[in-house]
């Protein structure tokens, strides 16, 4: 990476991965299989009902198998060619990777690893259902590598961090709400420009460039404007 390249650090959730076709968690009622999704993602959900909580996450992998990358997804990828980009994202699939995406934090953790019950940094990859009869290296029952409700965000100071050090702050398909990812734009150092793809009006970032459209269209209007700034080459 030249050191005088431009940083872009994006921050995304779910918006981007919704036009893949990856579900939500929650439905209008906050519900899954009318289960309270704090049930099924919380340690105390997994230590009441492992087996459900397991399901839940399979079902979550298996579909994830099932799609594919958007237009949103290859656009960041294609900007690394010029840009220092940096993705932070909040969802839990592997479509940035999958996209050719380099530099990838998760802060609510990934679909396609396991972990240790016991220790969280004994992670392992892995691809199938997890069974409640699984184990992790340590011998302890092996459980999704997920970020759950009342857990600690291990990523989040190198996210902060990344964020500190952005030239131009991205934030796509996110509502911002959810904390601590909620407050990471306000790391963002004074001379960062921050823009936002998002089509709900009610989004408020401060300082920010909003671009009220979808992710993938979202992202044609913002590369577009990096073009037409000279920040970066055309794209095909």
């Amino acid at each position: 990476m030249n050191n005088n390249q431009t940083r872009l650090v994006v921050l995304s959730g779910a918006g981007i991965s919704a036009e893949s076709g990856i579900s939500t968690f929650r439905d209008a009622n906050g519900l899954w299989e009318n289960h309270r999704i704090e049930d099924v993602a919380s340690p105390e959900g997994f230590a009441k009902d492992p087996a459900t909580v397991l399901r839940f996450y399979n079902d979550r992998r298996r579909q994830l198998k099932t799609v594919q990358p958007n237009r949103a997804h290859h656009l960041l990828a294609e900007l690394q060619k010029q840009l220092d980009v940096q993705i932070i994202t909040q969802n839990v699939d592997d479509l940035h990777e999958r996209a050719g995406s380099t530099h990838v934090l998760h802060l609510h953790g990934e679909l396609l690893k396991a972990r240790s019950s016991l220790e969280p940094s004994l992670i392992v990859d892995w691809q199938d259902d997890i069974h409640v009869n699984d184990k992790a290296p340590d011998g302890s029952p092996l459980r999704p590598h997920i970020v759950w409700f009342g857990e600690e965000v291990p990523n989040i100071t190198e996210a902060t961090s990344l964020v500190s050090r952005a030239d131009i702050l991205l934030v796509i398909g996110t509502s911002m709400l959810v904390y601590p990812a909620a407050g990471l734009a306000a790391y963002a150092p004074d001379h960062c420009r921050t823009f936002v793809i998002n089509p709900d009006e009610d989004l408020y970032v401060a300082r920010a460039t909003i671009i009220r459209e979808k992710a993938s269209a979202g992202m044609e209007t913002f590369v577009k404007k990096l073009q037409e700034e000279g920040i970066i080459n055309n794209i095909v």
